[in-house]
């Protein structure tokens, strides 16, 4: 049953809105008009949210990034873990979650899911006709859990991962806002002092007609260039980014930036943690879950939000499927630390290799978590300087003549 968002006044002129199904929009009309609903604006939600998660999935995100309010999606599963847990059944506890959810999109997202159920599909077939609030490691763990019948611990285990997911994310990003704030300041002020304050105060000491000092002479220049040339440095830089994108989004510009991307100092490194984070936590849920081997090393090609690193693990796979190990190939990577090969070749051979890839990711979430300090330490001074000679250049240049102003 087709799924309608809608805007509507209450009958004492409050505003209201919500989503309800129905099989038509009329039908849809009829039913708020019964609860005395007057509807400004009626959308069916549902069939357009393939069309969305197609072009979501053209962009330049990683996988990983592309999926739709992770927090929420993580509560949901954890609320729908533990009403199972309690021995609710699936469709009772679709109805609970669809009430106590106030996320318009996710509510109509589950609606539709309840209604596919009803209608006798599978839980995880139901999830897969919505993949950008459900991935291919969401829907095939989910189907594992309804084989095996343990589907409560795998969506717990499936919140868990999220949260723990959420949480790296969390980390890398902390580590990128402070120098973006710092450089966007920066910007700002020297901006600034160049368009507005630099041009009077050179204006003043140009009728004095004094001979400039070279520092002055430079900074007269490049404020004439900026005033003057504002409209076309502004579309050079739009015109760069948009070439930039076009190039990252061929195979071999994406593989390039992401290579570029493991290599820069400090941050490389941070980058390369979290994508070997991800991949021993997502190989390990997938594992812990009874996914088979081939499998889940296939889902965890596709989160692996590196082109580089994702090349390695398919690498992987295809050595698995002629009959290697996974360590092997791993090291012969160069891009996955000894340490992690070593742990993963002891638990191909005493058969706890979920168990293993667990303690891997656990040790470098804390690795990130250090590592983050690390970076923002080291980036915090470099930027204080660069900030301070830039700003020091313009005021010295502008002392510079006033000066020798006074001394005449």
């Amino acid at each position: 049953m087709p799924v309608f968002s809608y805007k509507a006044f209450k009958e004492s002129g409050a505003a209201a809105a919500g989503v309800i199904d129905a099989d038509s929009p009329r039908e849809a009309r009829s039913k708020l008009r019964m609860q005395n609903l007057h509807v400004t604006q009626l959308d069916a939600v549902v069939q357009g949210m393939k069309a969305e998660a197609q072009k979501k999935r053209r962009l330049f995100l990683p996988k990983f990034a592309q999926r739709k309010s992770p927090i929420e999606i993580a509560l949901v599963t954890r609320q729908l873990a533990t009403l199972l847990g309690a021995g609710t059944p699936l469709n009772e506890a679709m109805k609970a979650i669809i009430e106590q959810t106030g996320n318009t999109k996710i509510n109509a997202v589950m609606r539709d899911v309840r209604e596919r159920i009803g209608q006798g599909s599978t839980f995880g077939d139901a999830l897969a006709n919505h993949p950008a609030y459900f991935g291919d490691l969401y829907v095939n763990m989910v189907r594992s859990g309804e084989a095996s019948g343990s589907l409560d611990q795998i969506l717990l285990r499936l919140a868990d991962y999220m949260h723990q997911q959420n949480r790296l994310a969390g980390k890398v990003m902390a580590a990128m806002t402070y120098p973006m704030v710092m450089l966007v300041v920066g910007l700002g002020v020297v901006t600034f002092l160049l368009g507005f304050v630099v041009p009077r105060i050179l204006d003043v000491l140009e009728k004095q007609k004094i001979a400039m000092p070279l520092p002055t002479v430079i900074l007269v220049t490049i404020t004439n260039i900026l005033r003057g040339y504002w409209p076309f440095l502004l579309g050079g830089v739009i015109a760069a980014w948009i070439v930039f994108k076009l190039f990252t989004n061929t195979p071999h510009g994406r593989r390039a930036w992401d290579g570029f991307i493991l290599r820069v100092p400090a941050l490389g490194e941070l980058f390369r943690k979290a994508a070997i984070s991800r991949f021993a936590s997502t190989l390990a849920t997938l594992l812990e879950s009874g996914l088979p081997v081939m499998e889940a090393l296939s889902i965890t090609e596709r989160i692996m939000g590196n082109v580089v690193l994702a090349e390695v693990v398919a690498k992987v796979r295809s050595r698995v499927m002629e009959g290697s190990d996974i360590s092997a190939p791993l090291k012969q990577s160069k891009l996955f630390p000894p340490t992690v090969c070593y742990m993963v070749a002891i638990g191909e051979e005493s058969g706890q290799l979920d168990q293993m890839l667990r303690k891997v990711a656990q040790s470098y979430d804390e690795e990130i978590e250090l590592t983050t300090q690390k970076v923002t330490s080291l980036i915090e001074p470099i930027m204080i300087v660069v900030m301070a000679v830039v700003v020091g250049f313009i005021v010295m240049s502008v002392l510079l003549p006033i000066l020798d102003l006074s001394n005449m």
